[in-house]
């Protein structure tokens, strides 16, 4: 099932997991997680198509960086890195800098500090 903001867009991209930013604290359903984990033990490593929708990631450019921000997709990303996957199946929307605004206020300055990856 599609989102209200990628329900248009097709095209389908694999991002680092290290690449997104997580500014909003998760809550978890632990359960939702460990059938998501089972999904993605079940498909081929390989295989396009793994089972569970891509997650919706915001991009804005700024000073020539793409910088990558989850907001949603909580358990799917969980469901990822717990199984160590290094990539996430995402839909990439781009934004600009006063669009992520609305999503985390006047804090969006700190959102795009370098961090170690």
């Amino acid at each position: 099932m599609a989102s209200v903001q990628t329900g248009n867009l097709s095209r389908i991209s694999f991002l680092q997991l290290e690449l997104i930013r997580r500014p909003i604290p998760p809550v978890l359903d632990e359960e939702k997680i460990t059938r998501m984990i089972e999904t993605l033990s079940t498909t081929n490593a390989e295989d396009m198509d793994d089972g569970l929708p891509p997650i919706d990631v915001l991009c804005v450019r700024k000073d020539g960086k793409d910088w990558y921000f989850g907001f949603g997709g909580c358990h799917r990303f969980q469901a990822y890195q717990r199984t160590g996957k290094k990539t996430v199946k995402c839909k990439i929307v781009p934004v600009t800098e006063k669009m992520l605004k609305m999503y985390v206020g006047n804090s969006v300055d700190q959102m795009f500090k370098e961090r170690p990856i």
